[in-house]
């Protein structure tokens, strides 16, 4: 994590004044007339295409573009060459990554078989030993128990399921079952390789409340514990980075506004919401963007292995030499930005706050016809920018669709009018940053004006 230089405000201010934005973006001044309101933006906005950005969609979700996979890369080769196509200079940046294959379990209960799930990070191995009840699996639950070569039954719940697999296994236990306490399946991690686990299943809360009112009733229950193929590949993953230099060199502020989404999706998903909307966004915003006039440099970013922890995006940022940190006035992170059943879009920053990101995306709201709302959230590539000290905000629909994450999210459930209306947004946004006519537009009659906004309750539903 790299600590910002300067505080929120004085970032702010200092931003706002070198690229002629003005600073006091929370008050409501009296709104010019609606046409007035959108012609400032028409450079952009009448150029946007919701057809291209579907086109995009329908090549980029035609498979599950798994972080490491083939399909992944075709989709990093797409996406570099209709950067290049548009007049960029990119760049394929490969990284590794360990990525984690989740092994065939099985759990029996006096030779009944039990529905059960692995732990990601279980090690994998065989047992048949009796069961023993360990509690929540905290060191107070275990102190004193000899569990020496059985298994112990944990509840989910107070601590990590880490914990509870490491604490079981320092009292003896050659194998952990996690029952839930809650209806419902259990889709859990370990959080990362350890020697001293053991191998660790998930059960539901019908099937662990059984076995341990047996236990308390003086039942003697044998269990066998299978975990097996479970294994870890270092794997390769790619961002694409796309770089629009300052077409006005004389007036360049060497200023840099990044426009970012993720190209992976997880296993078994087409990913068409997540996030081929967000790339072929970023794609159409890219086209719209190659031949207008800039002063400030514009870099177009789609990031591999988001879904297994932001790992591209880290990535990136931790590529980057601190005077290129100091010189990113914002960073617009477009996920999940297209489907016809997910809700409004909201801005997220990490920390719940307003920022220059959110500030000049409020204001294109007004001004194309959609006001905004912001809330805090993380789970998306903003996270590392916000960590490095750079204003960031993630645009996405919320609540999420019913198929997140499912193979569901297919091209059909694709709205043209949500692509349209987030790519407007975020290029008037980012547009107002590059434009080389900021200062004069601003004391004309159409300048962009700042806006009030509201803060949501919760993070992303």
């Amino acid at each position: 994590m790299v600590p910002r230089k300067k505080t929120f405000t004085a970032l702010l201010m200092a931003t706002a004044l070198a690229i002629g934005v003005p600073a006091a973006l929370a008050k409501e001044p009296s709104a010019p007339p609606a046409q007035a309101q959108k012609a400032f933006d028409n450079k952009i906005i009448k150029k946007i295409r919701a057809d291209n950005m579907y086109n995009h969609i329908a090549k980029l979700a035609a498979e599950p573009r798994v972080a490491g996979s083939e399909a992944e890369w075709k989709a990093v080769q797409y996406i570099e060459d209709k950067f290049s196509s548009y007049g960029y200079e990119t760049e394929i940046q490969p990284f590794t990554f360990e990525n984690y294959y989740a092994p065939k379990v099985f759990v029996t209960a006096n030779e009944q078989t039990l529905s059960s799930n692995s732990f990601t990070y279980t090690p994998n191995g065989v047992v048949t030993a009796d069961l023993v009840y360990a509690g929540l699996g905290r060191a107070s639950d275990v102190e004193g128990m000899d569990m020496g070569g059985k298994v112990a039954l944990v509840q989910r719940g107070e601590i990590s399921f880490a914990e509870k697999v490491l604490n079981a296994a320092k009292a003896g236990a050659s194998a952990v079952i996690i029952f839930n306490n809650e209806s419902g399946v259990i889709n859990g991690t370990l959080g990362e390789v350890n020697d001293n686990y053991v191998p660790a299943v998930a059960l539901s809360q019908t099937d662990g409340e059984k076995l341990r009112s047996a236990l308390a009733e003086g039942q003697t229950i044998s269990v066998t514990v299978s975990v097996t193929d479970g294994r870890i590949v270092e794997e390769t993953s790619h961002n694409v980075i796309a770089v629009k230099k300052p077409t006005q060199k004389n007036k360049a502020t060497d200023k840099i506004v990044v426009v970012g989404a993720h190209h992976d999706s997880v296993p078994g998903a087409p990913g068409a919401n997540d996030d081929a909307s967000g790339v072929a966004a970023s794609l159409e915003l890219a086209r719209v963007m190659a031949n207008m006039p800039t002063d400030t440099e514009i870099r177009f970013v789609t990031f591999g292995a988001e879904e297994l922890g932001l790992i591209g995006s880290y990535e990136y940022v931790d590529s980057l030499a601190q005077n290129e940190r100091d010189r990113i006035v914002g960073m617009w992170q477009m996920d999940m930005v297209g489907s016809r059943d997910a809700g409004e879009l909201v801005m997220f920053t990490v920390d719940g706050e307003k920022n220059i990101v959110t500030d000049l995306s409020a204001s294109a709201g007004v001004r194309t016809g959609t006001p905004l709302t912001y809330g805090q959230e993380g789970r998306s590539d903003h996270v590392p920018f916000y960590e490095a000290g750079i204003p960031a905000a993630l645009f996405i629909h919320n609540p999420v669709e019913p198929w997140y994450h499912t193979p569901d999210d297919s091209l059909d459930k694709i709205s043209k009018e949500k692509l349209q209306e987030t790519a407007e947004i975020v290029g008037a946004a980012v547009y107002h940053v590059a434009r080389p006519d900021t200062p004069a537009l601003e004391r004309a009659r159409v300048a962009p004006k700042p806006v009030d906004y509201e803060k949501i309750v919760g993070g992303l539903q």
